[in-house]
């Protein structure tokens, strides 16, 4: 449109009923556009509000082994794990240790490093 002063910047937006924003203020010489302020911020709103529904949101899916987990029980689980895995949800894998079970402590970790190798290729530990 061109450079103008502010006092003629001012009066062209109330020329035609709309508002002068500051767009770069930074700017030598800063740069203003005349809009419609209130109809500005009600499109900003609507594009955050449809990126925000586009972006997935990350779910987490929690396995849970006993500290004496059977090889069948681990199979099953195992082929849980791969596939919420490979339906891009994040994986939380845990040992519960109820009551005395706690002195097998070694064996839940042995349990858990192993599904973490197996699973190696799916994902990345964390």
């Amino acid at each position: 449109m061109g450079v103008y002063p502010i006092s003629k910047a001012r009066e062209i937006a109330n020329e035609q009923e709309l508002d002068l924003v500051e767009i770069s203020p930074n700017a030598e010489p800063p740069v203003c556009k005349v809009m419609d302020y209130k109809k500005f911020l009600y499109e900003q709103k609507k594009r955050d509000k449809a990126m925000k529904a586009k972006a997935s949101k990350v779910v987490v899916k929690e396995i849970r082994f006993g500290p004496q987990t059977d090889d069948h029980d681990y199979e099953f689980k195992k082929r849980h794990a791969e596939k919420f895995l490979k339906d891009g949800a994040k994986l939380k894998a845990y040992v519960f240790f109820k009551g005395r079970s706690i002195v097998y402590k070694d064996q839940g970790e042995i349990l858990l490093l192993r599904l973490a190798q197996e699973l190696e290729e799916l994902g990345k530990v964390e």
